[in-house]
């Protein structure tokens, strides 16, 4: 028996085993799964190309054009630029866009030369795609408008250059058709596959699909790509009057509601009814003109008159996302400053006990309560219990502070005499030390000068400000209070004859414990009294700023609505 109990944990030991490799076997063959579609992926697209290839050829052929419509380009390219894992990809998928063009071309019965011909010719516009897109698109984002600009002017507009004169040319030796024509033909049917197939297929993008899951957003899109399928085949294929400007409207409420890709989708579908009605005969373009110059006036059409909503999505797109970061940074700002807030009104709770405690022992040692005490005592228990109100002071404003930004500062707003208010600040203010070499004076403008305002906190704003204008402008000599009519508000002005502010420190003036530089100088200050000022005002439904010159002092104002 205890021989079987010891054998019964050592036989269990394969089975837990295998549950432990069962992740890493899982995942070998997720592995293996995308290594088989990244080998099956060249092969399919090939066979892809060629069936377009019969398509667009043997269309082209039954109206005696070289083919205007011609997916396989935009096919290849885009699954090219998709699924590239380096250069041994790039070669072996190479290799087999061109065995599928070359078997395409011999399936429509073109010969040896030709086909050889056309498969470098085709090769040549793919690759030269391909380049393009990653050298001024690397990103192959379409959802931005220079990234959108940037594949269609380079991918799609130029790339398709060197393709289409090489392949005019050899027409013209070959067959002697006119150069220009093929050339023209040739490159706004490639261009056109390029920026319309290439960006549907960037565009089919984990975020673009995301949105078709909502039921609502799945029927609207299908709703409007319907719409849009039977208004460009009335006017491209059923009517030959010219009404090609119906379908704008259209494709811009298809950029705005469904964004690039399903902009991308409804250009495919107008690009094969447009230039497939104009190779027929059919659609505004009929009359005195030849089959080609109708299916070259559908692709520019679709090139000049069309394809420009594709930017208007990658706007709109891009507009999203900025709209989508400003939102998540205003969250994340308001997490921070509810934390800030959290954290001045615990560190001011803090203060607050053990500070009163030391204002008081200071105040008993400076009587010669606590025993006798000679000049030199009384003195350093003065500077004690100054400073320790000092600090109280800051913890009074930095609880202030932390209430305001959190929104549990209440006024109650009512008619308040602002020149009253004005004297009983420029009184108290002629009391502090600084103020002895001062002189303090009040001015009033007109009657009826009352605020709708908390008379408690409008106190506390002005001598704010007073006090400042004695700390910093105390070499002019004067400081004045200024009260005046202002239309329909009372204007409020505290104004010394100081040093004066740079615009620069102007822009700064109302930051939370921004001293402006003088964080070392002998002025006493903690930077929060005038952004705590400015906050307890806006609460008010007033404004505050400052009018300053350096070398000509500085006028603090405030506006507040009249009662």
């Amino acid at each position: 028996m205890p021989l079987g109990r010891a054998l019964a944990p050592a036989e269990s030991l394969p089975a837990a085993a295998n549950a432990e490799e069962s992740p890493a076997a899982r995942a070998r063959q997720v592995a293996n799964l995308r290594r088989r579609g990244q080998t099956m992926t060249p092969v399919f697209t090939a066979l892809a190309v060629t069936i377009m290839v019969v398509i667009s050829i043997t269309f082209a052929r039954s109206v005696g054009l070289v083919a205007p419509l011609w997916g396989a380009a935009g096919l290849a390219v885009v699954v090219w630029l998709r699924t590239s894992t380096g250069r041994m990809y790039d070669l072996s998928f190479g290799a087999m866009i061109a065995v599928g063009l070359a078997a395409g071309n011999l399936l429509v019965g073109n010969d040896t030369f030709h086909t050889a011909m056309f498969t470098v010719a085709n090769m040549l516009d793919i690759v030269v795609a391909v380049l393009m897109a990653r050298r001024f698109a690397p990103t192959l984002n379409l959802a931005t408008v220079t990234g959108a600009t940037r594949f269609l002017l380079g991918a799609a507009l130029i790339a398709p250059i060197p393709a289409a004169l090489f392949a005019s040319g050899m027409l013209y030796l070959l067959d002697g058709t006119n150069p220009l024509q093929s050339a023209q033909t040739w490159w706004f049917g490639h261009a056109l596959s390029i920026a319309i197939i290439g960006s549907f297929g960037l565009s089919l993008t984990k975020r673009e699909l995301s949105r078709l899951r909502s039921p609502a957003v799945a029927l609207e899109a299908a709703v409007l790509l319907v719409l849009l399928t039977v208004g460009a085949w009335i006017v491209f294929v059923h009517l030959d009057v010219q009404l090609s400007f119906l379908i704008l409207p259209i494709l811009l409420l298809i950029a705005v509601r469904l964004r690039m890709l399903g902009v991308t989708a409804a250009l495919l579908i107008v690009t094969i009814l447009a230039v497939g009605g104009s190779m027929t005969g059919h659609g505004p373009f009929t009359g005195d003109f030849s089959r080609a110059d109708q299916a070259l006036m559908g692709q520019l059409l679709v090139m000049l008159g069309y394809l420009p909503v594709m930017l208007v999505a990658a706007l709109l797109e891009e507009r999203d996302r900025l709209s989508d970061r400003a939102k998540l940074g205003q969250v994340r700002a308001e997490k921070a400053t509810a934390a800030k807030s959290r954290l001045l009104a615990n560190v001011a709770h803090e203060i607050k006990s053990p500070v009163g405690g030391i204002i008081g022992i200071g105040e008993l040692w400076q009587g010669g309560q606590l025993g006798p005490v000679n000049e030199t005592q009384v003195e350093m228990a003065g500077m004690l219990v100054k400073t320790a109100r000092q600090v109280e002071t800051l913890a009074h404003d930095l609880l202030d502070v932390a209430r305001a930004e959190s929104g549990e500062v209440s006024v109650e707003l009512r008619p308040t005499d602002v020149p009253g208010v004005l004297e009983d600040v420029r009184r108290v203010t002629a009391l502090r030390p600084e103020a002895d070499a001062l002189r303090l004076e009040v001015f009033t403008e007109g009657d009826g000068l009352v605020a709708l305002a908390d008379s408690q906190r409008l106190n506390q704003v002005i001598t704010n400000l007073a006090s400042n204008a004695v700390k910093y402008g105390s070499s002019g000599g004067l400081v004045t209070f200024r009260a005046s009519r202002v239309h329909d508000a009372v204007r409020i002005e505290v104004t010394d004859l100081g040093p004066g502010l740079s615009p620069e420190k102007q822009a700064q003036l109302f930051e939370p414990f921004n001293r402006l530089g003088l964080e070392r100088s002998t002025i006493e200050g903690h930077g929060i009294g005038l952004a705590l000022a400015k906050r307890l005002v806006e609460l008010q439904g007033g404004t505050i700023g400052v009018t300053s010159t350096p070398g000509e002092g500085a006028t603090f104002w405030i506006e507040l609505p009249a009662a």
